[in-house]
Order: structure tokens, then sequence, then C-alpha cells
């Protein structure tokens, strides 16, 4: 399993002729000169890849956590008319491929003038659009003490002050978990940046890496892989950071704690 991931490490510091002539992990020679051509090799400086996808993922994960646990805060502790038909009209969207509403929303970005802009990746982040992670934070709600709730209450606070005083303290865990899977899902995207970006100033890493395989023939295979691996850092360093809280989120939810 882990063999590709070393050849492509190995890959990076072999001369370009030998990159498919040989299944060693030990280079005959080592350069760096697959990172340099791969870095700079382009129209534009790989590192406006990198800054445009941090934007994204970044922007993304804020988005995510503040609309879904809003949403999820909702539909576990407000009573409110239809309720579990807007619940369960949520769930279904889960079964809704993510092609199948593509055309009708690149249509409504197009109209709006957004194509060509970071805003179609962004926004719907805050319009809570991911049913996966509301689903989750409704099941962890549901696992805190409704006491809390009335104990709040009682001492005068509303319902936005209960959601971000009590729930989101005791969310941490789910948060997180909603969190990483955001980054992570955000930073490997390959199809949204590709339909709504044209400019290549504002590429993410992924059309980065596609923009290395010419159509021709004439493809730089050493700078293409030394920027795979440049890119699967953050989202191993990200991970490390934060498996704990990850496996952490997904044991408790649902579950009283």
């Amino acid at each position: 399993m882990l063999y590709p991931l070393l050849w492509m490490l190995a890959s990076t510091f072999r001369p370009e002729n030998e990159i498919f002539t040989s299944s060693s992990l030990w280079p005959s020679s080592f350069s760096i000169d697959s990172y340099i051509r791969g870095w700079n090799g382009l129209r534009v400086s790989f590192g406006t890849f990198f800054l445009n996808s941090f934007i994204i993922s970044i922007v993304s994960v804020i988005g995510n956590v503040f609309a879904c646990s809003l949403a999820a805060y909702a539909f576990a502790r407000l009573e409110f008319r239809g309720r579990k038909f807007w619940f369960a009209l949520m769930l279904m969207t889960l079964m809704l491929p993510y092609h199948v509403t593509l055309i009708p929303q690149y249509v409504l970005f197009l109209q709006l003038g957004w194509v060509d802009t970071f805003l179609p990746l962004l926004v719907p982040k805050f319009l809570a659009v991911d049913a996966f992670f509301i689903f989750l934070m409704v099941q962890f709600f549901r696992g805190i003490p409704r006491e809390l709730d009335e104990a709040a209450m009682m001492d005068g606070c509303s319902a936005w002050r209960i959601y971000y005083k009590v729930m989101l303290p005791l969310s941490m865990p789910v948060l997180a978990t909603a969190a990483i899977f955001t980054f992570l899902w955000t930073w490997d995207d390959f199809l949204g940046p590709l339909i709504y970006l044209n400019d290549m100033r504002s590429y993410t890493v992924q059309l980065g890496l596609r923009t290395f395989v010419d159509s021709t023939g004439e493809s730089d295979f050493g700078g293409m892989l030394a920027m795979s691996v440049l890119t699967i850092v953050p989202v191993f360093v990200f991970f490390l950071f934060f498996q704990r809280l990850l496996i952490e989120g997904i044991a408790t939810t649902g579950m009283k704690r």
C-alpha cells in the first residue's frame, strides 16, 4: 500500500529519463531539479496555487462548522413547524450525487456572475449545504442532556445564547471532526474548481497538478510528482495533529457523555 507513495517520493529525486525505467526506491543520483521545475515551471508559481487552496479550504471550514452547527442545533433543540419533515428532506439530499445538481448550480452562478471566482466554492458553505455534517452534529447534540438547556433558560439565556455558550463548548469533538473532513475534502476537490475556475491565477493545487500533463504528450512528470509530494504534506500534517479529535468525534457521536 505504501510502495506507490514511496516510489513517487523517490521519483522526485531521479533524472527525468529514469522515472519510468526503474522500479527501485533508491535513485541512482539525487537531484532537486524536479522541485525547482515544478514550483517555477508554469506561467504561475505553484505557491499561488497553494495560497488559493488554503484560502478556499480555511474559509470552507469556517463556513461549514458555523452553518452546519447552527442548522443542527435547530433540528436537535428547537421546536418549529414541520421540523421532522424538513429534517427528513435534508437527509434525502444525501442520496443525490453532486453531479445531479451541478448543472443547475452552474447556471445559477453564471447568471450571478460568479463564475471564475471563489464565490461558487465558498458561499454555499455558509448556507449549510452539507447534510452529512448536519446529521453528524444532530446526533451529537441529542446526546447532550436537555437539563443544561433548561438551566440556561432559567438563568435568562436565549436560544442563540444557549447555542454558543452551552452547545458549542460541549461539542468540540464533533466540530473538530467536521472541520477536518471539510478541510480534507476541499483540499482534494478537483471537479468544483475545474468547473468554476478558468483563470490560471485562481487555480487550486489540484488544477495546478493537472497542468503538468499536456494532451500533446509533452508532460513534465518529474515536476508533477514533486508538486504531488508537496501537496500531500498539508493533508498529512493536518491529519497528524487532529487525528485524536477526529477519532473522538466519530466515537462519541450519538452517545451520551
